[in-house]
């Protein structure tokens, strides 16, 4: 298994057969070095998306026809897009489950909102957030995507048991370091912890010394730096 932070939430995720890029933001990221590129998309098998906000789905659909590789994601999103993008996709709902090249992928439950603006500015209703539990060789790493905590927390650490969270930290947006921490401590019991959707903008620049206090090893990934978790 091998991670690979692309910047704010976009992650490449090697598990099993399966090169997954979650919400891959490259092309007018602010903290992606776009000289890069190549590197962070070859070998990918698979696209996942959390939700349809510009600063994860924009992308998306251009890198899957590029590729030539599938889509999986909330089903309304992916029907919009096989119809005005005919991309290959793979929709599903929330307590689904597929499998992407080997690895199982779970949608479950999160809280933010989700949409896309169309030609003038109105906001397109992009189907629900979602986060994802993936489980692989021996592990299962929790994806929250853009989420506040939620009682749904409980069972899903409960149920999935993931050993790794990849959790939105930022705040603002999401939640913060310390509302992150209060549920990693409530009700998960992670190995890893690795901080996602943040450092990208000046309201993303949290103080996150309230996961440092976790027993979990805390993990604070560097841009295209690949890690074993």
């Amino acid at each position: 298994m091998k991670l690979t932070w692309l910047g704010h939430a976009s992650w490449r995720i090697e598990i099993e057969q399966a090169v997954i890029l979650i919400d891959p933001w490259v092309k007018d990221s602010p903290v992606f070095p776009a000289e890069r590129r190549d590197e962070a998309l070859a070998g990918a098998t698979h696209i996942l998306m959390t939700h349809g906000h510009f600063d994860h789905a924009t992308d998306a659909p251009s890198i899957a026809k590029e590729l030539g590789i599938p889509v999986a994601g909330i089903f309304d999103l992916m029907q919009y897009w096989e119809k005005h993008h005919g991309i290959e996709v793979i929709g599903f709902n929330k307590g689904g489950t597929v499998d992407l090249g080997g690895a199982s992928v779970t949608m479950v439950n999160a809280t933010h909102s989700s949409s896309f603006a169309d030609e003038d500015g109105r906001p397109v209703y992009a189907g629900h957030e979602s986060g994802y539990m993936i489980a692989g060789e021996g592990r299962v790493i929790y994806h929250s995507g853009d989420t506040d905590i939620m009682a749904d927390m409980e069972w899903m650490g409960d149920l999935h048991k993931p050993d790794i969270g990849i959790l939105s930290v930022g705040g603002h947006f999401t939640m913060d370091p310390a509302r992150a921490a209060y549920a990693a401590r409530r009700w998960f019991d992670f190995d890893s912890i690795v901080c996602s959707h943040y450092r990208t903008f000046p309201a993303l620049e949290p103080d996150i010394s309230p996961l440092k206090a976790l027993k979990a090893r805390l993990i604070e990934p560097e841009i295209m730096q690949s890690f074993t978790p």
